[in-house]
């Protein structure tokens, strides 16, 4: 059943390369989704006829359309200012931008992404996962230490609702990156079977050394012999992961090392892997959850 044009709410979540449309309820219940391939980078200069596409396939007309990611950046439909620290995140929806050029009769607002400096003044980004963090936030996640593993992975602490810190890792970059290209990759000759050994391998030797020369010693291991090449990707993960977490814990040293992350099953199944071996733990929240939660919250409260 489609709803009337006065009751839907659509939230996109608009990444660089997909992107996944919500049909959502006021009350915040989703009644219909999908998931493609238009991300940002392939919409470029056809944004309005892409989001028609969307509302389409999930058959809504909707009076309110909430896109977050990388839409709202100089690659995606209209680049939106960051925000600081100074906005808590229940404050996401009277900072949205509305875009000018929407297709129909719907209006489209783009969620603002956050640009936080450390004590040194040095700033650090997110733009999508603070839609994320918001829904957290609206299910009574309000303070801690959150994770949004994934490209980049987002470390960011809050205090009623408020961002303290940020820390940004590329750890999925730099994993996509060193599997397919150069002398890691070709040590493991194209071949990849998951291995729990390896995993915890690759976690345990993590931190010890520079990155750039504990990296390397996945592809000693493997022309040594100590490694089959097969498992070189179950610890190459580890590493990437083993040191994302290491250097979080050794810069809030002293905190109780329990942490919420936000992402998808697979993911979390790993960084819980790797915490265990490190004496700490996340407790997992369901990013579509989260998702759908912000954008009821952003539809309640936002500024026409």
């Amino acid at each position: 059943m489609t709803m009337s044009p006065t009751s839907a709410i659509v939230g996109v979540d608009w990444g660089t390369t997909h992107r996944r449309t919500y049909v959502i309820r006021p009350t915040g219940e989703c009644i219909r989704e999908s998931s493609d391939g238009d991300g940002a980078l392939a919409c470029k200069g056809r944004f309005p006829e892409a989001l028609t596409g969307a509302l389409s396939s999930v058959q809504a007309t909707p009076s309110l359309v909430v896109a977050s990611g990388m839409v709202g950046s100089a690659l995606g439909w209209h680049e939106v200012p960051y925000i600081d620290a100074s906005v808590p995140l229940q404050d996401l929806g009277r900072h949205v931008f509305r875009v000018p050029d929407a297709p129909g009769d719907a209006t489209v607002v783009l969620v603002p992404g956050y640009c936080i400096r450390n004590s040194a003044g040095v700033p650090d980004v997110m733009r999508g996962e603070e839609t994320q963090l918001l829904g957290a936030w609206a299910l009574g996640h309000v303070s801690g230490w959150f994770v949004l593993p994934g490209t980049h992975s987002k470390w960011v602490l809050l205090q009623d609702g408020v961002v303290r810190k940020l820390r940004t890792y590329m750890t999925g970059e730099l994993y996509d990156l060193l599997r397919k290209h150069g002398t890691l990759a070709a040590a493991a000759g194209g071949q990849a079977t998951w291995d729990d050994a390896a995993f915890a391998a690759g976690v345990d030797a993590a931190g010890h050394h520079a990155l750039s020369h504990v990296l390397f010693g996945t592809r000693a291991r493997v022309v040594s012999k100590d490694m089959a090449p097969q498992a070189s990707a179950s610890y190459l993960s580890g590493l990437l992961i083993g040191a994302e977490l290491k250097d979080v814990l050794g810069a809030e040293a002293g905190e109780v090392p329990t942490f919420q992350l936000i992402g998808s099953p697979q993911l979390a199944e790993l960084y819980q892997k790797a915490a265990q071996r490190l004496d700490c733990r996340f407790d997992i929240l369901d990013a579509r959850q989260a998702f759908l939660a912000a954008v009821q919250h952003i539809h309640s409260h936002w500024s026409a």
